[in-house]
This record gives C-alpha cells, structure tokens and sequence, in this order.
C-alpha cells in the first residue's frame, strides 16, 4: 500500500494531494491514508501536510528500498523482486536461504548495514550502515559448475562499468574479484553457488561497493567513491545504474557468450601487463599477467617463458 501512496505523490507532480482524494483511489479510510503517510515518513521520507488542503512529497530517502529501487528501474529480471533489511548479518546468508526455498532468479537482497559481511575466503567485508551498496543476488544460469567463475568477472564488468557512468571515475578491475579506483579497492564481488555434479542450481552473487563511507574509517588499501569525487553520492540512483547493467552484462552472457565478457573485461583490467605474484593452492607463482582465457583463469607468462593458467588466488602486483 506504501507505494500505492508514493505513485499518487509522484504522479502529482509536486503539487498538495488531499487526504480524502488519496482515500477515495485507494479505497481505504481517511485514518488508514494518515496510517501509511507516517509509516513513510518514518521510513525517512519528507512529507508535508497542510490542514484542509492535503499532503504533499517534499523528498525521498537515500535508503536500500524496494520503494525508491523499484521506481523507473525498467530491468526485466534483476531487481524485479527486492528484499531490504536495516541491518543483517550478511545478505549472502539470506540469500541462500531465499534461493534455496525457490525464490526466482533475479531476486535482490540489499541491507544497510552488516554485522558479518564477508568477502573471499571469508574474509570480513566492513559494512557501515548507510553508506555503502551491500547487496547479493540470486542467479540460475544454465552452466556447469566449472563456468561459474564467469558471473564472478561479468559482474566485475558491470560494477566498474556503473562507476564510470556514474561518476566518471576511472574504475578498473582487479583479477579476480576487485574493482579499484586509484590503486585503491572501493569493491568486492563474492559469487557463491549450490551444485550438483554438472548442474549449477542457483548462484549468489554477493557485491560490496563503498560509496560514503570516509576516507577515515576505511583501512588504507582501500577508498570510496566520496572520498574520490569528494562529495557525497546518490546510492539509490547508483544501485539503480548497477542493476541495470548487470542485467545488460548478464544478457549478453547467456545470449552471445563469454566472449563478449572478456572483450570489455581487458579494456577495464587493472592486472594484464603487469608483473604479479600469484598465491594460490599453497605456492607463489611469479610473472607477468598476459590475459584471460576463455575459461576465466589468469595467463601468466613465468621467467621461463611458459605460461600458467590459473583459476583462483590472491594477486599481488610487483612494483
């Protein structure tokens, strides 16, 4: 019913709408309108009321909601079902239970804050409630479980992708699963699955993007995206811009391939051409980042000349 409401408002272009207009549309009492006007207004929207003439939308929260992320967002399948928490342990985790139950693939789980946030190989994820895109999305794609490490770097695509549109910044992408803005990381991506022997059943696609939180409260490899336009940016317009490309991103993976990934992949990439240090499997491989192959691992080039292919590990880049 909320949003019911929040369309009359829209729709009135700004001007005073009365109580008993609202009513009358909805069909519900006069009492029942005044209900849902301050269940808005607590969730932190601005509405003014007049007496004998009506109420009148002033402003609109920057929060994670259904409200404000479904309105003009235009997807066909991400973001069509949206659940929003104040405050949860970790999207991942509600996540699975969401897609274990049947939930359709491109539901969206968004929270302000978490409390366990989580990133590869359980890493902690910092969460600071309101300022940041903590998200995770459920996938059903039909792959093997072996292509599953290709939502991970598409998603990349499509994180870095939104950066830049939105904010001009020069996002890149860190082989596997960062996205950094000046050397320093401002995303993570985590991609979790559950699988039968040669059949995905469902992916969980976890996106971690620091948008305002300060400079100061984020450890030194790390930044955000206020911290590096140096003003405050809009989340519920930039998640908008990130469900809509991942949507894009996700289309032309199952419809023209991984090719078409790895394409924009290079042009974004932060490690090709340079000289890493790979750990991964319990041994460092050293060399120089040459491409990705069409299977999502890292071609590195060793001092021997052959090269190594390599589906997961922590990169360092040798300065």
């Amino acid at each position: 019913m909320d949003d019911k409401i929040l369309n009359i408002f829209r729709s009135s272009n700004g001007e005073f709408i009365s109580g008993e207009e609202i009513s009358e549309k909805l069909k519900i009492s006069r009492a029942a309108v005044w209900k849902h006007i301050e269940q808005l207004r607590k969730e932190g929207y601005e509405i003014v009321g007049e007496p004998h003439v009506g109420y009148r939308l002033t402003g609109t929260p920057d929060k994670l909601i259904p409200e404000e992320i479904s309105h003009k967002l235009g997807t066909k399948i991400i973001g069509k079902k949206i659940y929003s928490y104040e405050t949860t342990d970790s999207t991942m985790d509600v996540a699975h239970r969401l897609a274990q139950s049947g939930s359709r693939e491109g539901t969206v789980i968004f929270s302000e804050g978490q409390s366990k946030g989580r990133g590869r190989m359980g890493r902690e994820w910092l969460s600071p409630k309101g300022k940041g895109i903590y998200l995770s999305l459920i996938l059903r794609p039909d792959v093997s479980p072996a292509d599953a490490p290709k939502i991970t770097l598409m998603s990349a695509v499509a994180v870095a992708n939104t950066i830049r549109k939105a904010t001009h910044l020069g996002a890149l992408i860190k082989w596997p699963n960062d996205i950094l803005i000046n050397n320093r990381k401002v995303c993570g991506i985590l991609t979790e699955m559950s699988a039968e022997i040669n059949t995905v059943k469902y992916i969980v696609l976890g996106i971690g993007i620091n948008v305002n939180t300060a400079k100061a409260d984020l450890p030194k490899e790390a930044t955000s995206l206020k911290a590096e336009v140096g003003e405050s940016v809009a989340r519920v317009e930039l998640t908008q811009e990130l469900l809509r490309e991942l949507e894009h991103q996700y289309s032309i993976f199952k419809e023209k391939g991984f090719k078409k990934i790895i394409e924009k992949w290079r042009g974004f990439s932060h490690t090709l051409g340079e000289e890493v240090k790979i750990v991964c499997q319990n041994k460092k491989i050293e060399g120089v980042a040459v491409d990705l192959d069409m299977s999502g691992a890292l071609v590195v080039r060793l001092d021997s000349g052959f090269t190594e292919h390599i589906m997961a590990g922590d990169v360092l880049m040798v300065r």
